[in-house]
């Protein structure tokens, strides 16, 4: 979109930023990578030159630590005051436990999101991704642009301290307003509403791929959320005689016998095919998706086989070889972004991007690679 993403890390402390790892790969295509071991002068030195030349720093270290590295935010600003400084710290730069170490697993838990995410009666379960990871990088993104539209007006720049704990719990909504407004502490409950009146709301069994084993299992989710629909989904059953039962007429009925109700629809779709059955509701306006597989969408999805959604990279990565890309999921009329770029090994853009940024000559590049601090 425009930007220039240099990405700094160290060969020497790479850890998930190895160049193999797959988190590695997935998330840092088109950045130039740049290699600096911040236990030396002579890169903090230069990190100090890249920080004063940058419209915007993102930090994702522990509170302080750009600080004491000589390469913070008030270091900077004096030769560089319209830079924008983004600290993604877990826990945020003040209050009693900002010192904590967090990872996914841990935020998630102390925002709330794994008591409320598993299944009635259990709060041990939780999501089994840094969903919260991805959640900061977008308010992230929102507030470097926030940030960049004040600079226009002020042209000034400032330090945006974001908490991920803090987004964990601001994703939490309902449940926040549940307890100040009536004092009711929201519990998981599955694939049920909370605060809707709707059945059936679940996912669904059907006739399995053949084989034993869970991979080969095919569950569809159903969400009926008005009277018609579920009207509609009985159409597609062939008005089964239980279904005809004036108590399932409405909602509040529904969710009355919701037990009876999903043990009944899924004696039917366990005989069922689950793209099949899929395509007869969503025709008859009945909200229906198979639970797809990852290689469902990689190999047999059609609809992102035809917005050309999945493709691979041009050029194979030297480590990893051919790499498949998931593209950018907006579609701009005017200013397309079609560019993909493969994710870089760490320090294999340092004599372009140090040139184009600093003016490094390639000889002063290569002597700093020979004595180890560019690396």
């Amino acid at each position: 979109m425009g930007a220039d993403v240099v990405k700094v890390n160290s060969t020497t402390r790479a850890g998930p930023n190895a160049p193999d790892s797959h988190y590695y790969l997935l998330w840092n295509r088109n950045k130039r990578a740049v290699s600096l071991d911040m236990t030396r002068d002579e890169s903090r030195a230069l990190c100090r030159r890249l920080v004063e030349t940058a419209d915007v720093v993102i930090d994702n270290f522990s509170v302080g630590v750009l600080d004491r590295w000589g390469v913070g935010y008030e270091d900077a600003r004096g030769a560089n005051p319209g830079v924008t400084y983004v600290q993604m710290s877990g826990m945020g730069a003040d209050g009693p436990w900002s010192k904590f170490v967090t990872y996914a697993p841990t935020i998630h838990a102390l925002s709330g999101l794994t008591a409320l995410t598993g299944v009635p009666g259990r709060e041990d379960i939780g999501i089994g991704f840094s969903y919260n990871d991805h959640c900061a990088g977008l308010h992230g993104a929102v507030a470097i642009l926030a940030a960049l539209q004040a600079r226009r007006t002020t042209g000034r720049g400032q330090r945006i301290d974001m908490a991920q704990f803090e987004v964990g719990v601001n994703l939490l909504g309902p449940a926040l307003l549940d307890w100040f407004a009536n004092g009711r502490a929201a519990e998981p409950c599955g694939n049920r509403l909370p605060y809707d009146v709707a059945a059936p709301h679940d996912c669904y069994r059907c006739a399995d791929d053949g084989g034993g084993g869970v991979e080969n299992e095919r569950w569809i989710a159903i969400a009926c959320m008005t009277d018609g629909q579920w009207q509609s989904l009985c159409g597609v059953m062939g008005n089964p005689d239980w279904a005809a039962d004036a108590v399932l007429a409405t909602a509040a009925g529904r969710v009355e016998r919701m037990d009876y109700v999903n043990r009944c629809l899924s004696e039917w779709t366990r005989t069922q095919d689950a793209a099949e059955l899929m395509h007869r509701c969503q025709a008859a306006r009945v909200p229906a998706g198979v639970v797809q597989t990852g290689a469902d969408m990689g190999s047999a999805d059609p609809q992102l086989a035809n917005r050309g959604f999945l493709g691979r990279y041009a050029e194979d990565h030297p480590v990893a070889g051919e790499i498949h890309l998931d593209r950018l999921p907006l579609r701009f009329s005017h200013t397309p972004c079609d560019e993909y770029r493969r994710t870089r090994m760490i320090g294999e853009d340092n004599v372009e991007a140090l040139g184009d940024w600093l003016g490094m000559t390639p000889e002063e590049v290569a002597t700093g690679e020979r004595a180890g601090w560019l690396a």
